[in-house]
C-alpha cells in the first residue's frame, strides 16, 4: 500500500524533502515508517525522543496501524476561510486562525467582545532581534496547517470550558517576519479580568506546545530551526 509522508521543520532539512510516497507492507504501523526513514536518515533516529507523529491530521501513536492513502506526518517540537485568513475556525463566538497577513488586534477584539464583558486581555508574541545575545534578521514560520487549526480549535474549547471567559482568539501569522511585527495573538474577553489573564495565558502556553508550527530564526551568521519542546500528552516516536 502506498503512504505519503509529510516533513516539517528541521526535519524537511534532515531529510531534504517536504514530502514522500512510501510503500509499505500490510499491517505495517506507523513505527515501521518511522523506522523506515531513521534507517535512511540518522539523524531522524537521534531526534526519536522529541519527533511526534501524526496520522490523517491525528496525532497517533506509533503502534497505530497505516491503511492505504494515508498521510502521515513526522513533526520536530512545536517552537501555533476569509481573504483575510488562510484558514480559519469560528464557533460560539471564538476564533482560531492562520494568517500571513499582519495580525490586526482591534479587529479581533472587535469581533469578540460583547456587551457583558468587563476584560479584554490581548498576549501578542512579537519578533524580537536578538537570541542570547546574536542579533536576528528575521524569523520564518510553517506549519502543518489542517493539523494546526484544528489543534487551536481542540485548546479553544478547552480553555473556555475551564475558565469563566466569554470568548478567546488565537491567531498565528506564517511565513517571514521582521523584527518587531507579532507573530501570534491570543486574545481573551470575559466579565473580570482574573479570568482573562489566566485564559489568556495558559492559551499560549498550549498552543506552544501542542499546535505543530515552527520557526527558523536567521542570524548575521546562520540560521537555524528552533527546537522547542512538545505537551507531555503528544505520543513521541521514543526508539523503533
Amino acid at each position: 500500500m502506498r503512504i505519503r509522508v509529510l516533513f516539517f521543520g528541521m526535519l524537511k532539512d534532515v531529510t531534504g524533502m517536504s514530502e514522500d510516497q512510501v510503500e509499505a507492507a500490510d499491517g505495517a504501523t506507523l513505527a515501521a515508517i518511522f523506522e523506515h526513514y531513521a534507517g535512511r536518515f540518522p539523524r531522524v533516529r537521534e531526534m526519536a525522543g522529541s519527533i511526534v507523529l501524526a496520522r490523517n491530521q491525528e496525532f497517533a501513536d506509533p503502534a497505530t496501524a497505516v491503511r492505504e492513502g494515508d498521510e502521515i506526518a513526522f513533526l520536530p517540537p512545536v517552537s501555533g476561510g476569509s481573504a483575510e485568513y488562510l484558514e480559519e475556525i469560528s464557533e460560539n463566538g471564538h476564533l482560531f486562525a492562520l494568517t500571513r497577513q499582519p495580525i490586526h488586534r482591534e479587529k479581533i477584539i472587535h469581533r469578540l467582545l460583547t456587551g457583558a464583558d468587563g476584560a479584554v486581555v490581548d498576549f501578542e508574541g512579537v519578533v524580537r532581534n536578538n537570541t542570547q545575545g546574536r542579533r536576528t534578521l528575521f524569523l520564518d514560520y510553517e506549519c502543518y496547517a489542517p493539523m494546526a487549526i484544528k489543534t487551536m480549535a481542540e485548546i479553544g474549547r478547552e480553555i473556555a470550558a475551564s475558565y469563566a471567559i466569554s470568548r478567546i482568539a488565537m491567531v498565528h501569522r506564517l511565513g517571514r517576519l521582521l523584527i518587531g511585527e507579532a507573530s501570534v495573538a491570543v486574545v481573551v474577553t470575559a466579565p473580570h479580568r482574573k479570568a482573562a489573564f489566566e485564559a489568556a495565558l495558559e492559551g499560549i502556553n498550549r498552543l506552544k506546545r501542542r499546535v505543530p508550527i515552527w520557526k527558523k530564526e536567521h542570524f548575521a551568521d546562520g540560521e537555524v530551526w528552533v527546537e522547542g519542546e512538545w505537551d507531555q500528552r503528544a505520543p513521541r516516536v521514543q526508539s523503533c
